[in-house]
């Protein structure tokens, strides 16, 4: 092995001098020397293969505890300098623990999300399932097949939003279409809800808006009546408003029959009180079932509809619509 450096003696010369090194710059420094590209020992592990058989193994066994030695020796010493390091860089950092720290505000569902979790625990107990559908209909789902002729007021674009050339696509004027959905995709009994949001050219005070929120249900079994669909409504109401006056008076919606409106006693923003409409509800028209493949003379059936959002007002006492929408903190951390 002539020519060959001392390996234990590198070594040992090696990690002294990695043991001392002041700083991570240093100890960079050294493992460059003593392990880079160009070092010595690199070399002889480089040209073991050059070696005379016979000196080919003590070598290679000789460089590379060395090797490993160096490395350890390297990675202890790390870990002591940058220990070194974090401890000097908190003591120069002090930091008066008694300040006050920086606030930040919890965020909180909107109350329009609340109402519409707590509406759907209420049916969800009540044996309903939750069904969803696109914001952007075909007309035929959102009017032709719930009894809405061409020609019907509902369908000028002074009432809706068309999408596009034409009048066969629109943002949905309801989630009613959510409901031909459903009955298109299965056989009756049916008992869903469909929630979601809803959009109609209409802003005429502070209780209406473009785009609001609605909760419509649908029921389709053997020997529903009008009695079941106010059971269902007045049990609804109960336990998501607490006791309060309800009015249902009659109506007419062309996939209803008979239909009627639903409102509940509300307090304005001038102290007076008065119905709010929360609710359209009524018999499925038979001309529906119809249109999804039922059969009228065997199933019968019910549909309501309520507005999330007014019930949003009635629960909290909000009385402009528009506060939910504008994303002001001041009124919208109350309900937090």
């Amino acid at each position: 092995m002539s020519g060959i450096p001392d390996l234990t003696a590198l070594a040992t010369d090696a990690v002294a001098e990695i043991a001392a090194a002041p700083d991570l710059q240093v100890l960079e420094a050294a493992r460059v020397g003593f392990l880079g590209r160009r070092a010595p020992l690199t070399d002889i592990l480089g040209s073991i293969g050059t070696l005379p058989p016979a000196d080919r193994g003590p070598v290679g066994k000789a460089a590379n505890a060395a090797r490993m030695a160096i490395e350890r020796a390297l990675e202890e010493r790390r870990e002591v300098l940058e220990a070194e390091t974090m401890g000097a860089a908190l003591e120069a950092e002090v930091a008066d623990v008694t300040l006050p720290g920086n606030a930040y505000p919890l965020g909180a569902l909107n109350p329009i999300t609340q109402v519409r979790l707590e509406v759907e625990d209420i049916f969800l107990g009540m044996g309903y399932s939750v069904a969803d559908g696109p914001e952007v209909e075909s007309a035929y789902n959102n009017f032709t097949a719930l009894n809405t002729p061409e020609g019907h007021p509902a369908r000028s674009a002074s009432d809706t939003f068309f999408v596009g050339q034409g009048d066969s696509v629109l943002l949905r004027t309801q989630t009613s279409p959510v409901q031909i959905r459903t009955m298109q995709a299965g056989p009756p009994p049916v008992y869903v809800i469909a929630p979601g949001t809803v959009y109609r050219r209409d802003d005429v005070d502070a209780t209406h808006s473009p785009m609001f929120h609605q909760v419509e249900g649908l029921a389709v079994d053997e020997g529903l009546t009008f009695a079941h669909l106010k059971g269902t409504i007045t049990v609804f109401l109960t336990r998501l408003l607490g006791d309060r006056e309800v009015r249902v008076i009659p109506h007419f919606f062309p996939f209803t029959e008979p239909s009627v409106d639903v409102s509940v006693s509300w307090t304005d923003r001038h102290g007076r009180t008065d119905w709010l409409e929360v609710a359209g509800a009524g018999m499925v028209d038979p001309n529906v079932f119809t249109a999804v493949g039922y059969d009228p003379e065997r199933w019968t059936g019910f549909a309501f509809g309520f507005g999330l959002d007014r019930i949003a007002m009635i629960r909290h006492g909000i009385t402009d619509i528009r506060m939910l929408y504008e994303g002001d903190l001041r009124f919208l951390e109350q309900f937090s």
